[in-house]
């Protein structure tokens, strides 16, 4: 080799051109890219259509009326008729309580009413004495001023001495005197009579009271089921004495149950009276659907109605969401056909398309939530015709 030929720079290499992507790597971006694309916009569509509309919450939990059976007078237990977890009807017997007291007080009303029965027989009778003693002083007046009259023409012409014209003037004064001793007994008499029949009179009419009284006192010592339910909380033993109004048990009617769903306070805005709701129940997973409607909206925060509300204007103060209880009902039918118990967690979607509705209600409720007959005075004609035999006055007696 020469040295010109040593010399001579050597030619650079040219680089190498960039292989291309092989066509499957390149269809596999591609149907990536268009996946990727076809979620963003069907997403974009459901919230759109769908989710948008629809208010969410799992704090919600089946509430429902818990009943508390409770006397009504104090008295020992000698009877209990159900249990825990059993089913009573409305009007069934409960609890019993001894009827010992009770029962005498009620007959010493009867002996009370038929005393002042009596009573008002014999003030009728005295006041009829009174009034035939008044004609006959009133007579008896008459004829001392007549005596009087002629002993006084007598006077005129000497015919009669004067010691018997004196006589005569002294036994019209005693004739008047009385008199009005009489007529003043017989007002006195007519005062306590009054001007009514004998069931109107004061006496009657309150002995008839306390007998009325003491038939409702007797009456309470059976203590019925005021709604039909499931008993819960029974805490009454056999033997055991109980004041009026100490809690011996609860009765909660399953058929009649709802849900308090806690939704927070940025959720409340769409929410309207009226709107459908979707349940599902912890219980029964989600394969049960139930279905109910918003029927009101709580008036306050929960915590705005604890027994300690928080008070933000002292101390630290740390924002913490709200939320507001939103009553919804539910299906009777649904209800029946899968049970809930109270306290059972729900999950709550409200359907909010609808904006119709109000948040608050603008009108009272015609018609009570729950109301019961059980109390209702009992034997209410019975007892009428037992007073009405004690008033009877008997064979005999003046009336």
């Amino acid at each position: 080799m020469t040295a010109a030929a040593a010399a001579s720079p050597t030619p650079p290499i040219p680089p190498t051109p960039p292989t291309a992507a092989p066509p499957r790597r390149k269809r596999a971006l591609r149907l990536l890219t268009l996946l990727l694309l076809g979620l963003g916009v069907g997403w974009a569509l459901w919230w759109g259509l769908v989710s948008r509309h629809h208010v969410e919450t799992d704090d919600a939990y089946v509430a429902g009326d818990v009943v508390q059976i409770t006397p009504q007078i104090s008295g020992t237990v000698t009877f209990l008729a159900a249990d825990d977890t059993e089913r009573v009807q409305a009007g069934a017997v409960l609890v019993k309580l001894d009827a010992a007291d009770a029962q005498l007080a009620y007959q010493r009303a009867e002996t009370e009413l038929a005393q002042a029965a009596q009573e008002h027989r014999h003030l009728v009778a005295t006041t009829q004495q009174l009034a035939a003693a008044l004609a006959v002083r009133q007579a008896e007046l008459a004829r001392a001023e007549n005596d009087l009259q002629r002993r006084e023409a007598l006077a005129s012409t000497d015919a009669i001495a004067k010691e018997e014209l004196l006589h005569a003037r002294a036994a019209l004064g005693v004739a008047r005197a009385a008199s009005k001793a009489a007529a003043a007994q017989w007002q006195a008499n007519l005062a306590l009579l009054g001007e009514g029949t004998l069931t109107t009179h004061p006496a009657v009419a309150r002995a008839a009271a306390r007998l009325r009284e003491a038939h409702l006192a007797l009456s309470r010592v059976t203590i019925p089921a005021p709604v039909s339910g499931y008993v819960a909380k029974r805490s009454v033993q056999v033997g055991q004495r109980v004041n009026a109004g100490a809690p011996l048990m609860a009765v909660v009617p399953l058929d009649s149950l709802w849900v308090d769903a806690n939704f927070k306070e940025v959720q409340l805005a769409p929410l309207r009276i009226g709107q459908p709701v979707a349940l599902t129940a912890d219980v029964y997973g989600s394969s049960v659907h139930y279905h109910g409607k918003v029927v009101g909206l709580g008036a306050g925060t929960g915590g705005a109605f604890s027994l300690l509300p928080p008070q933000n204007a002292s101390g630290n103060w740390v924002k913490v969401a709200q939320r507001v209880p939103v009553r919804i009902a539910l299906d009777p039918k649904e209800l029946a056909a899968q049970p809930l118990r109270v306290g059972l967690s729900m999950t709550a979607v409200v359907d909010t398309t609808d904006q119709s509705g109000e948040q608050l209600a603008r009108t009272a409720r015609t018609a009570p939530p729950v109301s019961t007959a059980v109390f209702a005075p009992a034997a209410e004609a019975a007892l009428e015709a037992r007073i009405q035999a004690l008033l009877a006055a008997p064979r005999g007696a003046a009336h």
